[in-house]
């Protein structure tokens, strides 16, 4: 089973989320820190909002901050792209049989908006949502319960993922780890380098 991560991974979406969080704490008064990308990163957006209401003791609610980022985002994601030799790489895995799925911690909404758009459903036989889990793709536990949902054990599952928290428990729950670099998040690559079983700058790599 081979499990696709969405935003940074099959799309080009993470300077979407750049954009949105500078705006957005620009209109607060608030000054964008590698301390609070570290707090919002690869996170649902439930998690997001308390961390954001928290971290600058804002009065908004969960609700208004998160309602504040949909309308931040919502044109973005229709003219997100597809990062390079996705599609590619996908044609040769659905050819060879294998089985794939997405498992994202995307906004339902947007993220159904830009498969259908680049004609990815057909891909995969389901999408996972991190957000109706109600928990962040980092422990474990939740991506034995991806595999556990998409009936397969870890050991059989093939995770592709930028963010280096979801390649740690991907490993952790037993699954095999392809680490796959964004150039807006690079902090990490050395050590997503030494973590995962394979680290690509692209999935040309793989063709």
């Amino acid at each position: 089973m081979l499990i696709f991560d969405l935003d940074g991974t099959l799309i080009d979406s993470n300077g979407v989320w750049l954009e949105v969080d500078k705006i957005f704490l620009a209109r607060h008064g608030c000054a964008y820190s590698q301390e609070y990308y570290e707090g919002v990163a690869h996170s649902i957006l439930q998690n997001c909002a308390v961390f954001t209401k928290n971290h600058f003791q804002l009065e908004e609610s969960c609700e208004e901050i998160i309602a504040e980022w949909m309308e931040l985002a919502a044109d973005a994601y229709r003219s997100v792209p597809l990062k390079p030799f996705v599609r590619e790489y996908l044609d040769r895995c659905r050819d060879a049989g294998h089985r794939m799925a997405v498992f994202t911690a995307c906004v339902p909404e947007h993220c159904r908006e830009v498969m259908s758009r680049h004609g990815l459903d057909g891909y995969f036989e389901r999408v996972i949502f991190a957000q109706d889990l109600g928990v962040d793709k980092k422990s474990p536990a939740v991506f034995k319960q991806a595999a556990q949902m998409l009936g397969a054990e870890p050991r059989q599952c093939v995770l592709f993922d930028d963010s280096l928290a979801a390649c740690k428990g991907a490993k952790a729950a037993g699954m095999t780890v392809v680490g796959i670099r964004d150039s807006r998040f690079t902090g990490g690559e050395a050590d997503m380098r030494e973590l995962c079983d394979r680290y690509i700058e692209s999935f040309g790599e793989l063709l």
